[in-house]
């Protein structure tokens, strides 16, 4: 169990048997009584935001939550297997749960699960994925004013996204895992 004074940002916590974690953090003492901590929380299992306010007298309790190393084996259907890296044992994963990672996913990727009471609510990928973009229209030269003007891309899963102007088909880039975005164009060698 936290007391109020233990809340940090990215501090875990259980709130009406949910796991939250604190996104911002700030500690206000006004004038007269006593010290708030007011923090912005975020639900791990549903992703929704709240605002809460503790008092230094309030209790908060410590979440089951256990992190493990899980290889992604294969999709059936819409449910995603993954492997335990030290028991194999195997658990499914929704594409819901999922949402927008599935187009990350790689055969035989180390990821890390974060499991809740046992079960996985999340899992953590590999933070850069490697692709060949396959389809986007020619950037023409000149046609910016700024040098960060976008294009729309897809790549060879066939996920879609947006890079610069100079980037043509057959050009191989990096992708980060954690936002969707475009980062960097890879040299092929």
């Amino acid at each position: 169990m936290y007391s109020a004074s233990d809340l940090k940002k990215g501090l875990k916590i259980e709130i009406d048997g949910q796991p939250w974690v604190i996104t911002e953090f700030e500690f206000c003492k006004p004038g007269k009584g006593t010290a708030l901590y007011r923090c912005r929380l975020k639900n791990l299992m549903t992703g929704a935001g709240m605002d809460r306010t503790f008092r230094p007298v309030d209790k908060v309790d410590e979440p089951n939550l256990e992190e493990r190393e899980m290889h992604y084996i294969y999709n059936e259907g819409d449910e995603y297997v993954f492997s335990d890296s030290e028991t194999y044992d195997e658990i499914r994963i929704t594409a819901e749960q999922l949402g927008k990672k599935v187009w990350f996913l790689e055969p035989d990727a180390l990821c890390t699960a974060l499991f809740f009471n046992g079960s996985p609510i999340d899992i953590n990928l590999p933070t850069w994925l490697i692709r060949e973009v396959t389809e986007t229209e020619p950037g023409a030269r000149g046609d910016t004013a700024s040098s960060n003007v976008m294009k729309p891309a897809k790549v060879d899963n066939g996920y879609e996204l947006m890079v610069p102007l100079f980037i043509n088909v057959g050009d191989t880039i990096k992708i980060d895992t954690r936002t969707g975005d475009y980062a960097e164009r890879v040299s092929k060698g």
